[in-house]
């Protein structure tokens, strides 16, 4: 039974040959292989004891033929255009921005991230750096995780129309649109630890209410 977070990550993939970076139990590659949703996948650990891990992990299950088991930093094993998709999962997002920075031209079309510490940063750096936000989730587990899909696309994102660039980027602006339940608990437990710290002025509260008062405004305002 997978977790959550790595079922919301696999509903949000389907590909020729999709990478896993740092797969661990490599339960996100297995998962897709055998459901058909991958016809392919290259599996990538930083070290040797996890990517034996993985490689029994998929003996197991006999799906060896099908998978590629490679030793390195990120994308570094990967030649620019031999996958068509890719996921981090169970990472923060400081860490999977470096791992991006660092691919450069071996990024593929598409990206699956699921970050543990929340996703601003990477919604951030995907406007800079030309991609488009299609897909996101929010799943519960030991605290809320966020999925995103990037697709690399030239122009404007369009899933930022309309939703304050700033309430998007901290809370996305998918999840926003379609009022997810969590989002929603999230919200009003954040509220309730940040307002009585509010008289003490701290900036970094005051930006944090701000930002989240706002996104409640724009969320009673819908139809």
């Amino acid at each position: 039974m997978l977790e959550p977070r790595l079922e919301a990550a696999i509903h949000l993939i389907r590909s020729e040959v999709h990478a896993d970076i740092g797969s661990d139990h490599a339960e996100l590659p297995i998962a897709l292989l055998t459901s058909g949703r991958a016809a392919r996948v290259v599996v990538v650990e930083k070290t040797p004891p996890p990517l034996a891990v993985a490689r029994q992990a998929i003996g197991r299950a006999g799906l060896l033929a099908r998978a590629e088991l490679r030793l390195g930093d990120g994308f570094a094993p990967i030649a620019p255009g031999e996958i068509h998709s890719a996921s981090i999962t169970g990472m923060g997002q400081r860490t999977m921005l470096g791992i991006l920075d660092r691919a450069a031209e071996r990024l593929p079309a598409a990206l699956i991230l699921q970050p543990n510490d929340g996703a601003e940063l990477l919604r951030q750096w995907a406007g800079r750096q030309g991609w488009w936000l299609t897909a996101e989730a929010l799943t519960p587990g030991f605290w809320r995780y966020p999925v995103l899909r990037l697709d690399r696309h030239a122009g404007p994102d369009p899933a930022y129309d309309g939703v304050p660039i700033r309430v998007a980027e901290r809370f996305g602006p998918h999840l926003l649109r379609m009022a997810h339940p969590l989002l929603s608990t999230e919200l009003a437990a954040q509220q309730a630890r940040l307002e009585p710290l509010e008289r003490f002025g701290r900036p970094e509260v005051l930006t944090e209410l701000h930002t989240l008062r706002a996104a409640l405004v724009w969320l009673a305002a819908q139809p």
